[in-house]
């Protein structure tokens, strides 16, 4: 017997499918019999079984689903991408016998195989079973990265980096880790009220040591599906951060958690210049001040990373304040728009930072600029159905890299 690697995370199942009858579960068991014995977890369900399943327990690494019954399986499948972690393998069995219908799962939702029914135990085992034995087509797996960095210090970059971040792991209950970049003063674990962990800055000395188990046990839960990922060095202390560990280390982030929020100080280190350029989008916290206005200018013309595909997205925050540029000032003067204007709100952020809370959670501007924020970064159309909350108009609307991969 053969099967695929599962070195890593101990609460993870190699295999696990969802099927709607006993027949096709037959013939699913006996096709994938040679390959990992006959106590294959299967379980009686649909797409949606899996969905409500999969909110509350670990994801496995395959994952087997029927799709016959289900009258919008598209739909459905983006559902169940929000819900599992970004680099599970998917491999589906259905009614539907169509080109279009296989090119849009496999190509454009990153599904491994599609088979429409009738099936046999000869076509699983030629079609799925070499999935089992690690045989899968290269892929790019993984979850979505953004920095957010304020162009001075005390402008509210790890306010707006904190509740992003919560937004995207308990609002809308994606798979998302917090980086905070900033190992001398960062912030953001206090926001969250836990203690930042230790292992990061080893991490980043030696990033032949970077991996799912090291970064499980260096990332403080927040949430159930938020964790933290800090840590504290002695000011007389340098960084040390090797050439090749910050893309190790999103390497191994963006296979474990959908969305990878983090906090980078505007310093002169490797750690914080290499994370700017390997990060699918900057985001730039500014205050109306001629000072801030210098300062994101020096960093609008950072050159972009390989992932980067616009502009930074400029939030322009505390706006309001009394003895302050208003927005046309700010915007001639960086000869730019600016995305996003987050009011000055010293009560609702203050208080909640004060109790270790997320000001997003409350309803109000500062949620709405939020999601705002999240529509700008690509992030929209991700809600769990049932959660209660809304991202306005924008909600919705899908991206392909929501999937479970893309190819």
């Amino acid at each position: 017997m053969t099967e695929m690697d599962t070195a890593g995370r101990h609460d993870r199942p190699f295999l696990m499918g969802f099927i709607g009858d006993a027949g096709t579960e037959a013939i699913i068991r006996d096709g994938l019999g040679s390959f990992v014995g006959f106590t294959v977890d299967l379980r009686r369900g649909s797409v949606r079984t899996a969905i409500a399943a999969l909110r509350r327990q670990a994801t496995p690494k395959i994952l087997i689903v029927d799709i016959g019954e289900e009258k919008q399986p598209i739909s459905a499948l983006r559902e169940l991408a929000n819900v599992v972690e970004p680099d599970v393998s998917v491999l589906l069995v259905g009614t539907l016998d169509s080109a279009d219908f296989y090119r849009e799962v496999t190509r454009g939702l990153g599904v491994l195989e599609y088979l429409p029914r009738p099936l046999t135990r000869e076509k699983i085992a030629r079609e799925f079973g070499p999935v089992l034995m690690g045989q899968i087509p290269e892929r790019d797996n993984g979850g979505r990265c953004v920095t957010v960095t304020g162009v001075r210090g005390g402008v509210g970059a790890s306010t707006i980096a904190t509740n992003l971040a919560w937004l995207f792991g308990v609002a809308m209950h994606r798979h998302t880790v917090l980086l905070d970049a900033d190992l001398y003063r960062g912030m953001t674990a206090l926001m969250l009220d836990v203690a930042a962990g230790a292992g990061l800055c080893q991490a980043l000395e030696m990033p032949e040591r970077i991996d799912v188990l090291l970064l499980e046990r260096a990332a403080v839960p927040a949430a159930e599906r938020l964790h933290v990922l800090a840590d504290r060095l002695d000011f007389m202390t340098e960084l040390n951060c090797a050439p090749a560990a910050t893309r190790a280390l999103l390497g191994v982030l963006r296979n474990r958690y959908n969305f990878i929020v983090a906090d980078v100080p505007f310093v002169p280190n490797r750690f914080s210049r290499d994370l700017l350029m390997e990060v699918h989008q900057r985001i730039l916290v500014l205050e109306p001040t001629l000072a801030s206005v210098r300062e994101t200018l020096r960093l609008l013309e950072v050159p972009p990373g390989p992932l980067q595909k616009q502009r930074p997205v400029l939030v322009l925050n505390r706006m309001g304040r009394p003895g302050t540029l208003n927005r046309r000032q700010v915007e001639d003067a960086l000869k730019n728009h600016v995305d996003l204007i987050i009011p000055d709100l010293p009560r609702q952020v203050g208080n909640a930072e004060t109790l270790g809370e997320a000001a997003v959670a409350a309803r109000g501007v500062f949620r709405n600029a939020m999601f705002e924020l999240a529509r700008q970064v690509d992030a929209v159309g991700m809600l769990d159905v049932g959660s209660g909350l809304s991202a306005g108009p924008t909600a919705g609307i899908g991206r392909r890299w929501l999937s479970f991969g893309r190819r």
